[in-house]
């Protein structure tokens, strides 16, 4: 820096230097904490100077000279009260205008001078902002009537200026409307690969830049002939030589009549920086697990892939993955060997498939793979079926091998949806309605599973609703002994009201018993509202009989289902010898079944009665059932249907009962509707029922009137 101001003070500025030179001059030479040089600089011009910066007014001894003024107040009126009264209101017209847009412009007024006679006099006035984005304006005064040596002191400005171009790192181009090359600093040679000894321009700016990038330009250029300043990136690349990154800025300069007469052009090399950000957005963007894309990259490629898709009226396909029973990889062998697995997945869904194929990890467990130019639906399964096979070979950790499944739902554009949110949310469709019916393996969406998610939205809705408005009301279901028909327990039935206080089953809200919170928030519901009416029943100085309350297998997925349940009757003080858990068979079987039997020891150890429900219709055996704490097994009502038409459910009845019997659980025969069905099972020696034969599902006021009887 100190260099270059000594070669600037040797070299004097020469009258006609432009507005925007001085400017790249002075940033060049001072910055804001150097204003002191100010005055100095400003004395490099022999064409008189006024200069105003953050308020802050200077102007070179030509000007005092000018105007045969002293000192020089904080006030631009104090010179132009010397432009002549018929010419004055236009040109602060025109300055107010320009000053607001931050536009140079031009302007011949009659100045009166020192000699108190009006001259003919040019002023080049420039607004523009410093490097700290603070507002600066310089005015000139160039005298117009005929000078003395004013052709060498013109030539010896132009040298000026190009000698403080060309020391500029910046490729700086100055350029006619049309698009020619006036005037080009040594570094715009360089990057142009112009020879730097060649003065003879007038070339085609547009033809000197990438064919790629001339569009971007020529939109730049028609902005900046219009009077806008515009910018556009690009990049070049010459001849064994790294591609080159640039950032353009076409800058007009006008005449007096607001007209464009020449282009700044400034070209800065951001080679550097654009590589950075390149290095950042593909660190931002891909997975630090796999190694693959993460949610957010993939949602810039699939949007992209999907514009070109339509473009060229072909198809894609998606495919959406999911592991089963992650979760229990992280339980039992803990999270770093979850993170190895997913680690190794990445690895090999990274090197299963051919090229074109984007592979992303969205996130937990979860895979999405897209496949642009999608040929078939047959090519789609290929794929899912080329995924599926990468979790065949197990995955050792610590000595020990990993095996786990896969669940893949798939969709296509344009046959199942038109947008990127819409073919996710089917994939997802098709992947929770395999999930729903079994796990593993891989499902194409179809109209009817959007059917039956708009179904269970509805349900979910609902059970929400009847939630929040504390609609929900047991009922409770007589078991009778068939010897006698007297009444020796209850079965709590979830029941509801609708807004016209009608009475509702629970069918209407089945998606509910599948969703963990609104399950278990149902659950305690009931369970409060049973704990309530057996208080209120020993209030009115009743017996209270044995109370069965369902559970759903969902409800024990937290493993804490159990004491949440005895925690409860401790605070309603109800003995636990009175209630009975009904659990399905198929809460055995599921995922979370370790819970389930986790659950039933503890509150069999506490006294509560457990009882199987819907038995002989699921995966379990009797010789099972030894495994497990199970007092009760319930015949389902399918068997008593068909028990006098169809011979083979006669006789299941008949098994349940005697090898029940034999392992000393009780039997209870549920969906008993007449006595036919009654005398059947006397002689099959079942002792305990229920059904519509009896009673039908009762309100608390019923069951009390019950209780008295």
């Amino acid at each position: 820096m100190k260099q270059s101001r000594k070669q600037l003070q040797s070299t004097p500025v020469q009258q006609g230097d432009d507005g925007h030179s001085f400017f790249s001059k002075y940033n060049a030479q001072t910055s804001s904490n150097e204003l002191q040089q100010m005055q100095q600089f400003l004395e490099l011009f022999p064409q008189p100077i006024w200069h105003l910066k953050q308020q802050q007014v200077y102007a070179n001894q030509a000007f005092y000279q000018l105007f045969k003024i002293e000192n020089l107040p904080p006030d631009m009126a104090c010179w132009m009260t010397f432009i002549h009264p018929k010419e004055r209101e236009d040109f602060q017209t025109l300055w107010q205008q320009s000053q607001q847009l931050l536009q140079s412009f031009q302007y011949q007024v009659r100045l009166k001078q020192s000699d108190q006679c009006y001259h003919s006099t040019r002023l080049e006035v420039t607004f523009t902002k410093d490097s700290l984005d603070a507002a600066q304006c310089m005015v000139q005064f160039i005298d117009l009537e005929p000078k003395l040596g004013v052709i060498e002191q013109l030539q010896h400005q132009v040298e000026s200026r190009n000698f403080m171009l060309d020391a500029s790192v910046d490729c700086i181009k100055l350029l006619s409307p049309k698009g020619q090359i006036i005037h080009m600093n040594q570094a715009g040679c360089l990057a142009l690969g112009i020879p730097t000894d060649d003065k003879h321009f007038g070339m085609d700016w547009l033809m000197l830049i990438p064919e790629s990038e001339r569009a971007a330009g020529q939109i730049a250029l028609n902005e900046a002939v219009q009077g806008k300043t515009s910018r556009f990136s690009g990049e070049s690349q010459l001849e064994n030589q790294p591609t080159a990154y640039w950032d353009n800025v076409l800058t007009p300069i006008l005449d007096q009549h607001g007209q464009t007469k020449e282009i700044l052009c400034v070209s800065r090399d951001i080679t550097l920086q654009r590589k950075t950000e390149f290095k950042l957005q593909q660190i931002i963007e891909q997975d630090d697990l796999t190694g693959l894309l993460n949610r957010h990259a993939f949602s810039r490629v699939f949007k992209n892939n999907l514009k070109m898709t339509q473009d060229k009226q072909q198809q894609l396909g998606l495919l959406l993955i999911d592991l089963d029973y992650f979760k229990h990889v992280n339980d039992t062998l803990g999270h770093i060997a979850g993170d190895h697995l997913l680690h190794s997945l990445g690895q090999r869904f990274q090197q299963c498939f051919p090229p074109g194929i984007v592979v992303s990890r969205l996130g937990g467990d979860e895979f999405a793979i897209l496949i642009p130019q999608l040929a078939s639906e047959d090519e789609l399964l290929e794929i899912a079926h080329i995924a599926y096979q990468q979790m065949d070979l197990p995955i050792l950790y610590n000595e020990q091998y990993i095996n786990i499944g896969m669940s893949i739902g798939c969709s296509t554009y344009p046959r199942d949806a038109q947008s990127t949110s819409n073919l996710l949310k089917c994939a997802d469709i098709a992947l929770n309605d395999l999930k729903n019916s079994g796990r593993g393996g891989v499902r194409m969406f179809s109209p009817t599973m959007l059917k039956t998610l708009e179904n269970t939205t509805r349900q979910l809705t609902l059970a929400r609703s009847i939630i929040q408005s504390d609609q929900i009301v047991p009922y409770y279901q007589p078991k009778v002994r068939l010897s006698d028909a007297k009444v020796v327990g209850f079965e709590a039935l979830l029941r509801w009201y609708d807004e016209d206080q009608q009475i509702q089953l629970p069918s209407q809200i089945f998606a509910a018993f599948q969703d963990y919170e609104l399950a278990s928030r149902i659950s305690e519901i009931m369970q409060i509202k049973i704990f309530q009416d057996i208080q209120r029943w020993i209030a009115k100085g009743l017996q209270p009989l044995p109370i069965s309350i369902n559970a759903a297998p969902v409800e024990f997925l937290r493993d804490d289902y159990a004491e949440k349940m005895l925690q409860r009757l401790q605070e309603y003080h109800i003995s636990p010898e009175i209630i009975e858990l009904e659990i399905t068979e198929q809460s055995l079987s599921e995922r979370g079944a370790n819970y389930v039997i986790r659950a039933l020891h503890l509150l069999k150890k506490n006294g509560i009665r457990i009882s199987l429900d819907d038995f002989g219709t699921g995966h379990s055996s009797l010789t099972r059932l030894s495994n497990y704490p199970v007092d009760c097994i319930k015949i389902d009502r399918n068997f008593v249907e068909r028990m006098h038409t169809d011979s083979s459910a006669l006789a299941i009845v008949k098994a349940i009962t005697q090898i029940g019997a034999s392992v000393s659980m009780n039997i209870l025969v549920e969906g008993i509707e007449h006595s036919e069905q009654v005398d059947t099972l006397k002689a099959c020696d079942c002792h305990i029922g229920q059904g519509f034969y009896f009673y039908r599902p009762l309100s608390y006021d019923k069951a009390v009137e019950l209780l008295n009887s």
